[in-house]
């Protein structure tokens, strides 16, 4: 019975380290992240006068890849992060020293409808997306991508899937919550105050309904970062999988790589649920 106990204790232990470092790229998502480093965007879907919080503009919203809206910026550059820690228990841990944190977020009202008083920077990923109330402007619903719906985003080498939850009332871009940014960069100590400040950061919204997990698609309730961020990679996985060619390349349907939107992890997910039945955790 203890070697039971050690094994299933272990297993579990194991299990939740890979959701907390994210996953790896599967090549297709691979393939965007290095269309949107190296080249321009062929279909701007915004003005390119954003910036990145820190003096430098050039930004815009793009529409190369069929289904999706990414960041991008100038000269090889992609997003950053900057912290957010708008809505609920905004001056909470990490977010003590955020001076610019708001009460609330963009899409309380609908947040409120899934049984909470607003979204968590301190549990909920959200990534800051769109801006609105100074010019320019751009909202990601007018190129159809629905509020609290998911988003994939590559950083450090990894993939991490946070959902559409603000925007920023600025011109600024690259903002996440700090759960995410966190997550993204466990050795940098982010905090309220203080980002990643490199330009190698992917943010991918998806079009459409598929990408909206709900009130019943996502453990909103969730207690922790990881909880929640894992309850997303059931839509996230299969929105990735659809990542088709740049949408000029495409012969007119984009089809699913073959390849497994866990790649490395696919494996470990086996072997995980096989030693799991038999030992009977």
């Amino acid at each position: 019975m203890a070697l039971k106990t050690v094994l299933c204790v272990a297993l579990c232990g194991l299990a939740s380290l890979a959701s907390a470092a994210g996953r790896p790229i599967p090549s297709n998502l691979k393939a965007l992240y290095d269309h949107a480093k190296n080249n321009r965007c062929e279909k701007p879907l915004s003005s390119d006068r954003f910036k990145d919080g820190h003096g430098q503009s050039g930004f815009l919203y793009c529409g190369d890849y069929e289904g999706v809206v990414y960041l991008k910026g100038p000269k090889g550059r992609l997003g950053d992060i900057d912290v957010d820690c708008d809505g609920a228990n905004r001056s909470k841990g990490e977010c003590a020293n955020d001076l610019t944190g708001q009460g609330q977020t963009s899409f309380k009202d609908e947040v409120q409808g899934y049984g909470l008083d607003d979204l968590d920077a301190n549990l909920h990923g959200y990534v800051v997306f769109g801006n609105e109330g100074k010019r320019p402007s751009y909202l990601p619903s007018d190129s159809g991508i629905e509020p609290l719906s998911v988003i994939a985003v590559v950083c450090n080498n990894r993939l991490f899937y946070g959902i559409w939850g603000d925007t920023n009332g600025n011109t600024d871009t690259g903002e996440v919550a700090i759960s995410l940014a966190r997550a993204c960069f466990p050795e940098n100590n982010l905090t309220g105050n203080n980002g990643h400040e490199e330009h190698d950061v992917l943010f991918v919204a998806f079009k459409g309904e598929e990408a909206k997990p709900g009130a019943n698609g996502a453990d909103w309730k969730a207690d922790n970062f990881n909880t929640f961020e894992e309850s997303l990679a059931h839509i996230g996985d299969r929105l990735v999988a659809k990542i088709g060619p740049k949408a000029s390349e495409s012969t007119g349907v984009a089809m699913p790589t073959p390849s497994s939107p866990h790649g490395g992890l696919i494996t470990i997910t086996v072997v995980l649920v096989t030693v799991v039945v038999i030992a009977g955790c």
